[in-house]
């Protein structure tokens, strides 16, 4: 079937990945989306059904138990998700986020056993943000301190993603407190261990059959628990968000596919004046502009996906899809609802609950305004550069 919305050129591995999505997504994920909204539930089936089909451990290499599946390929099972389920969409980006600090800066036995664990279903979870340091990762105020051979980690995580039902957790502490984002190290901590508690869950506005938790830490952990050098961390939590606002992205897709959809079957059924009210120009070229953004922005997913799987270097791609994607979806969250007018504002309405769903897609992973500033940085460094370089002697 042929679709106004630009469609990707996928690879058979990433069109397979696609199908099962959508396949999980019809006949288990959206048929739970009202009840999961309305009561804050978290889907234990759903994710049992993500490890039964290996999503949930699709980007983990094959060598440790997953499927070593291209981001492509986890892009497309997440956008797919998203457009039936928003809060599932987003328990498996979580769990990828936990993963990645692993992949890229963890010893070849955390990997074994961490990456293992999390591709049979056991999720670890990313811990960089507090109450009063979100945007600004470098002041944080948790603290890792030698005792030993090992560190006592004492401080409180807030807005962690699959928080209380992870068993680990990557934390990011200071362990160099005068040396400001230079002196971070990264430690895996077991839930179960003594001196960790997890004792709030946060009411959320909209993707609420995810679970958001704090952590709270006093606890001893070995060195062997360490992720990466000492005091070389921050880098490593930017290097696993440059891959996450790209997950960030394919929820945005998503959840903007199923405004689209809502809107538009709407906007063909239903009748004021005496004709469908897309035929109305107000309606109509809401509809047009709908399009073009989300074709724009899934355009610009899939180039960000496709260079972090031939090794490109995707910090100002990434940013731009998580930028431009969420906010898409904000635009075609709104213009649902005021497309499906009084029905779109009362519950229980699909439109009214991905509007609140959206919201948080222009927060996490770095907020639209962070966004802006990665990619303001960038500017100016390729402008000086050409400026030095133009007045450079031949």
């Amino acid at each position: 079937m042929t679709s106004v919305i630009w469609q990707p050129r996928l690879t058979e591995e990433a069109e397979g990945w696609r199908a099962t999505a959508a396949q999980l997504t019809a006949a288990h994920f959206a048929p739970l989306t009202e009840e999961l909204d309305r009561d804050q539930r978290y889907p234990s089936e759903n994710v049992e059904k993500l490890v039964e089909s290996r999503i949930a451990g699709l980007f983990i290499p094959a060598a440790y138990g997953g499927v070593g599946a291209s981001l492509t390929a986890t892009v497309a099972a997440v956008e797919t998700i998203g457009m039936g389920c928003s809060s599932t969409a987003a328990i498996v980006c979580a769990c990828q986020l936990g993963a990645f600090p692993v992949l890229l800066a963890g010893r070849e036995d955390q990997k074994t056993f961490y990456l293992g664990a999390m591709a049979k279903g056991t999720a670890t979870s990313f811990a960089l943000s507090e109450r009063s340091t979100g945007s600004d990762a470098a002041a944080i105020t948790a603290t890792a301190v030698r005792e030993g051979e090992s560190w006592r980690i004492r401080g409180e995580k807030y807005w962690i993603g699959n928080g209380g039902i992870a068993r680990y957790y990557v934390v990011f502490a200071k362990t160099d407190p005068d040396a400001g984002g230079r002196g971070i190290s990264a430690f895996m901590v077991d839930k179960e261990a003594d001196g960790v508690v997890i004792d709030e869950l946060s009411d959320k506005m909209g993707i609420r059959g995810t679970q958001t938790s704090n952590l709270k830490l006093d606890t001893l952990v070995p060195d062997s628990a360490r992720i990466g050098e000492v005091d070389r961390a921050l880098r490593l939590a930017f290097q696993t968000l440059n891959v996450g606002r790209i997950m960030v992205a394919a929820q945005s897709l998503g959840l903007a596919l199923a405004c689209y959809r809502e809107a538009s079957r709407r906007a063909v059924s239903r009748e004021a004046f005496g004709k469908p009210i897309i035929e109305n120009q107000g309606i109509g070229y809401k509809l047009a502009d709908m399009a073009v953004e989300i074709s724009a922005a899934r355009l610009m997913l899939y180039e960000a996906a496709a260079a972090y799987d031939a090794g490109r270097d995707v910090a100002d791609l990434g940013a731009m899809a998580k930028l431009y994607g969420s906010e898409v979806a904000h635009r075609a969250a709104d213009a649902a609802v005021q497309i499906w007018g009084g029905f779109g504002y009362c519950k229980p309405s699909v439109v009214e609950r991905l509007y609140r769903d959206q919201r948080i897609l222009e927060i996490y992973e770095g907020t639209s305004e962070i966004q802006r500033l990665v990619l303001a940085r960038a500017i100016r460094k390729e402008a000086e550069n050409a400026i030095a370089a133009e007045g450079a002697p031949a």
